[in-house]
């Protein structure tokens, strides 16, 4: 079977996954993903993934993904969580929380650029999205 390893989040750390290509699109999102809430909180892969909750703006970052990772990329519950090492029910907490924070214009630009900034994200071979 032709397979796609990747390096996905897990109990802090990172572990490789091998997927089959008909994943990869998915998992190439997901990683667009992960890169642009580093980004724009300034938070490390292993903060977001861990398995502890950390300090208040890595959590408010954590839940920002979450909510990305439902809206953007159109994750199921579950799928969200264990991209980012939590529970369905986390998820869905998450999701409410920054969907309050869009009544505040400033934040609902902020997110919008992050929206944005998922689907133009290069791809890890390099190529960008068009």
């Amino acid at each position: 079977m032709d397979q796609h390893v990747i390096e996905v989040a897990g109990e802090g750390r990172g572990c490789l996954l091998r997927l089959p290509r008909r994943d990869q699109r998915r998992t190439i999102a997901q990683t667009r993903l992960l890169r642009a809430v580093e980004s724009a909180f300034a938070v490390g892969r292993d903060d977001l993934c861990a398995a502890t909750r950390g300090r208040c703006d890595i959590a408010f970052a954590r839940q920002t993904g979450m909510y990305l990772a439902r809206v953007v990329l159109g994750m199921t519950l579950t799928d969200a969580g264990l991209l980012f090492g939590r529970d369905r029910t986390t998820v869905s907490h998450a999701c409410r929380l920054v969907e309050d924070q869009r009544d505040d214009p400033g934040f609902d630009a902020f997110l919008d650029a992050l929206e944005a900034s998922v689907l133009r994200l290069p791809v890890p071979n390099g190529s960008a999205r068009r």
